[in-house]
């Protein structure tokens, strides 16, 4: 897990401009959603390509919050990353990152019924708990997924991001739901990356612009029912 603490500089900007050093200070289970982003063997095993085995070490905090969640009256989505071949012509310049051989262990690794795109097998699913693929970085941008329609069906207005990576599809997806009105979280400790440096820039730029940064245990401690 990473070592991170938000820097004193960034909560202070934050308590000048809002007032307070959390914007989420307390939740409505009812309408709250923890998103469990693309805690995939892809992305959390050798010898796959976007392997990031530092997120093995977010799972047993994964779950606290899923259980947390669940008991408190919210919702929990499972997000998968799916990589369809028309993504060769519709995000080619993404296919640029890649050599040729990225590209084919990329996209036959994140296929229906492949072992790297199946959830990694600590995780704690549920009967209940919601499933979403999605096909871009981000879960809300347009085409990617239908998890704009999942959470309006369940009324959800704020979201907990966790996964993997938080730079990455974690960040993407969290600034995107912002962008959409979400009142959105992300967990430092629930999230991980490939550095420490990494992880902490993602972090930082986050609370400092677009939505709130706490730990798992403040996370559970405010869905607590009052």
């Amino acid at each position: 897990m990473h070592p991170f603490t938000m820097p004193a500089e960034y909560v202070a900007r934050a308590i000048a401009r809002e007032g307070r050093a959390h914007t989420c200070e307390s939740f409505d289970p009812a309408k709250t959603a923890l998103l469990v982003v693309d805690m995939q063997n892809y992305f959390m095993t050798a010898p796959y390509l976007g392997a990031c085995p530092m997120a093995q070490g977010v799972v047993p905090n994964v779950n606290r919050l899923a259980a947390a969640m669940r008991a408190a009256g919210g919702s929990v989505v499972w997000i998968q990353n799916l990589a369809p071949r028309e993504s060769e012509q519709s995000w080619s310049v993404n296919r640029e990152r890649y050599t040729a051989e990225g590209v084919e262990l990329r996209w036959a690794s994140m296929q229906r019924g492949h072992h790297g795109f199946e959830l990694w097998p600590a995780l704690e699913v549920r009967e209940g708990d919601a499933r979403v693929v999605k096909r871009r970085y981000s879960a809300f941008v347009q085409g990617s997924s239908d998890i704009e329609n999942v959470l309006r069906d369940r009324g959800v207005d704020t979201i907990i991001v966790t996964g993997v990576a938080t730079n990455v599809c974690c960040e993407s997806t969290a600034r995107d739901a912002m962008m959409l009105n979400y009142r959105t979280l992300m967990v430092a400790d629930g999230c991980a990356a490939a550095t420490d440096a990494e992880h902490a820039a993602a972090l930082g730029s986050f609370y400092l612009f677009f939505g709130d940064v706490q730990s798992t245990d403040e996370v559970i401690a405010r869905l607590r029912p009052a």
